[in-house]
C-alpha cells in the first residue's frame, strides 16, 4: 500500500486535533507534522518530501492561497476552510478537494480517496462539488437557532442585542454588532452604519444616505459613506 506523507497547516488547535485524529485512522496516510503557519510549513518542505498538505486558508503571516503561489512544485493539497466562498478560487490552484469546516470524517475520507485515484493514474474529469452553505447558531430563548449566512438580509444593533433579519424570520440575540462583524468580515457583508450591517448581494438600491433591502431603507452613516461608495460603486454617474 502506497503511503502518503502529509502535513497539516492549521492555526486553530481544535481543528488541527480533528484532522490529526482523522489522519491516524487512515492506513495510507503518514502525518509528518502539524504547522501553525505557512512559514513553518515552507521550512519543512525544504527538509522532507511531502505528498499531501491539509491547508487552512486563513493563516497568520501568510494566507493559504498565497502560500500555494510560492510553491514551484507543490504537493497535493486539500484545502480546509470555514469559508465556502473561496471554493472556486481554490480549485483554480488544482487542489484535490475543498473541505468545509467543521469537517466530517466521511467527507474527509472522500477527499483522501480522491487523492489515491489521482495518484493511480486515473483521469478524473468532474466539476467542483458545490461547497456546503455556511451558517452560525445563535442563542434565542434558551435554544440554539441556526441561521444560514446567505439568507441574512441585514443585522441591526439594539444596544446589548442584535436583530438578525432574513426573508423568513427575524431573531433577537444577545451579541455585540462588532463581534458579529468580525465573524462575517470574510463573507458577503458590509457595515453601513454604527447600528447596521447589510448583505451586499441583497441591496436593491442605494443613495449617498441609505441602502434599500427588501423594501426597507437602511441609513448610511457619515463615517461609512466612503466605504459604501467604494464597495458598491457609483453606478448612474
Amino acid at each position: 500500500m502506497q503511503q502518503y506523507k502529509c502535513l497539516i497547516v492549521e492555526d486553530e488547535p481544535l481543528a488541527a486535533e480533528v484532522l490529526q485524529d482523522y489522519v491516524r485512522q487512515v492506513p495510507f496516510l503518514s502525518l509528518k507534522a502539524v504547522c501553525p503557519d505557512a512559514i513553518y510549513a515552507m521550512e519543512l518542505l525544504q527538509q522532507e518530501k511531502i505528498d499531501l498538505i491539509f491547508l487552512d486558508i486563513h493563516l497568520p503571516k501568510l494566507k493559504g492561497l498565497d502560500f500555494i503561489k510560492t510553491l514551484k512544485h507543490p504537493p497535493h493539497i486539500i484545502i480546509t476552510s470555514a469559508y465556502h466562498e473561496y471554493a472556486l478560487q481554490g480549485y483554480e490552484y488544482n487542489v484535490v478537494d475543498y473541505l468545509l469546516k467543521p469537517v466530517e470524517f466521511a467527507r474527509f475520507l472522500t477527499a483522501v480517496n480522491k487523492l489515491r485515484q489521482l495518484s493511480s493514474g486515473e483521469t478524473i474529469v468532474s466539476a467542483p462539488v458545490p461547497a456546503e452553505r455556511s451558517y452560525l447558531f445563535f442563542n434565542v430563548s434558551k435554544k440554539k437557532v441556526k441561521v444560514f449566512l446567505d439568507e441574512i438580509l441585514y443585522i441591526e444593533s439594539l444596544k446589548e442585542y442584535i436583530r438578525i433579519v432574513t426573508k423568513a424570520k427575524s431573531i433577537l440575540t444577545k451579541f455585540q454588532l462588532g463581534q458579529i462583524e468580525e465573524m462575517l468580515e470574510k463573507n458577503n457583508f458590509i457595515r453601513v452604519h454604527r447600528s447596521f450591517i447589510v448583505a451586499k448581494d441583497k441591496i436593491e438600491a442605494f443613495t449617498a444616505t441609505d441602502v434599500e433591502i427588501d423594501g426597507k431603507q437602511i441609513p448610511v452613516g457619515r463615517s461609512y459613506k466612503e466605504l459604501v461608495q467604494s464597495v458598491l460603486g457609483t453606478a448612474g454617474n
